[in-house]
């Protein structure tokens, strides 16, 4: 028996985006959820990536939308350099294979072997890939014209993707949006794979809203964002019944439309597999009676606001912090502007930090860092703001932790931390690869 068997006769929602069932008598794949008759077990394929299920010749299902599943943190453990770069493709489509391989410190030569090694299809299938199962998203979700799903999806012009749907997925754009859209705000469901826990989440979120960039409530979470010159605010509503977010979402522009929800998906932590994680914990010492069910690691728009953050927040309270973070927005946010987000890391290294109530030599690490950030943008490398004075190992944990959302950030020198391992039996390398969920959940109890 395949060892997904069960879960796919089972439409287990725990397995949602871990695998895809693609049916040679149809040519057509699903996510194991799907409501469709069962297929039986002879004519059944399983993938752990729709790209891969692509590449083989199957179309995704218009019933189940394949496109709209959690992602999977299946590739966990696989070469480093490959996960990193499905995560670099996946946050933004319209990057170059050559700008990504660079990003990596590779060559786009290596980088193609790589992925023919583990996915078995080139680095630019797979990214085509992407953009068509994004674009397909919008077509069914959004009432975006299809010269709007092209822009928003990378390709140059409808023209173009349409012929790129009609070879790859077999149908045209407008046999993909069966039903007509009527205009109104663009609103996109982001799916999950439950348990998922919003009353940790929602209180997380809310102790440490900044004033003006975010909002939360009961069911909800909003901000204001910045994304590469372009300004748009997201409100994500809580749909436990569906396992989903239900996210109003403007920007000025679409081109960065696939960045915009990458960022969105991170910061709910829509992708994590709890059912794996769980199992970490449990033999990390935290067996199931005490853990948290449905834990989420909740993140940050980016990496300069996720170091603000840390900066400002040493050896004081939450409360304190959020206070000064408050501070500083309003010092670098002219009060006739219109909300946009955190500021910039331009805008803080420029703006007078002398009335921040805080000791001067931590302004000076936080202009520095904006400094640095400023000078850096994309390419800001963690371990390199150890360089800067007042920066420590905590902070740039931190900035992994809840900026990039790395998942194996121990964060062991945290008073927090501390006072839960005093006369604890655990063993926190038994947690890895998420042992930053391990951090939270110590930070829970």
């Amino acid at each position: 028996m395949h060892p997904y068997q069960r879960a796919r006769t089972a439409r287990d929602k725990r397995f949602d985006g871990v695998f895809y069932v693609a049916v040679r008598s149809t040519g057509i794949f699903c996510r194991p959820i799907c409501p469709a008759v069962l297929p039986k077990e002879e004519n059944v394929r399983y993938y752990s990536l729709a790209e891969q299920a692509m590449a083989d010749g199957f179309r995704p299902c218009l019933r189940c939308r394949p496109d709209s599943a959690p992602g999977s943190c299946a590739w966990k453990g696989v070469n480093t350099t490959v996960e990193r770069a499905l995560n670099l493709i996946r946050s933004d489509t319209q990057q170059t294979i050559q700008h990504i391989a660079s990003r990596l410190g590779i060559t786009d030569r290596y980088l193609r072997d790589l992925f023919q090694q583990h996915l078995g299809l080139s680095p630019k299938r797979y990214q085509l890939y992407q953009r068509l199962l994004f674009a397909k998203q919008l077509l069914h979700q959004t009432h975006l014209s299809i010269e709007q799903v092209a822009q928003a999806a990378g390709f140059q012009s409808a023209r173009r993707l349409q012929a790129h749907v009609s070879k790859h997925l077999k149908l045209t754009p407008r046999q993909i949006r069966a039903t007509p859209r009527t205009p109104g705000p663009l609103m996109l469901t982001l799916n999950f794979r439950p348990p998922y826990n919003w009353e940790q989440v929602r209180g997380f979120l809310a102790r440490r809203a900044i004033a003006d960039v975010e909002q939360v409530d009961d069911t909800s979470y909003a901000r204001y964002v910045s994304l590469g010159g372009q300004r748009g605010h997201f409100h994500a509503r809580f749909d436990e019944q569906n396992a989903c977010f239900r996210v109003e979402l403007n920007m000025s522009k679409l081109d960065r439309l696939s960045d915009v929800i990458h960022h969105i998906r991170r910061i709910l932590d829509l992708d994590a597999d709890m059912s794996v994680i769980s199992a970490a914990l449990n033999d990390a010492g935290i067996p199931g009676r005490m853990q948290v069910q449905g834990l989420r690691l909740p993140g940050v728009w980016e990496p300069f606001e996720a170091g603000c953050r840390a900066i400002l927040g040493q050896q004081i309270s939450v409360k304190a912090a959020i206070a000064l973070l408050n501070q500083l927005t309003a010092l670098c946010t002219p009060s006739d502007d219109p909300p946009q987000g955190f500021p910039s890391a331009e805008t803080v290294a420029a703006v007078d930090l002398s009335a921040l109530k805080m000791p001067d030599a931590r302004r000076q690490t936080l202009r520095a860092f904006a400094r640095y950030c400023a000078a850096h943008h994309d390419e800001i490398r963690p371990e390199e703001l150890l360089n800067i004075k007042g920066i420590g190992p905590w902070t740039v944990s931190y900035i992994k932790l809840r900026g990039y959302s790395e998942p194996d950030v121990w964060l062991d020198t945290d008073l927090v931390i501390k006072k839960h391992l005093e006369g604890a039996t655990m063993t926190p390398e038994r947690a890895a690869p998420w042992r930053s969920y391990l951090t939270l959940q110590l930070w829970s109890l």
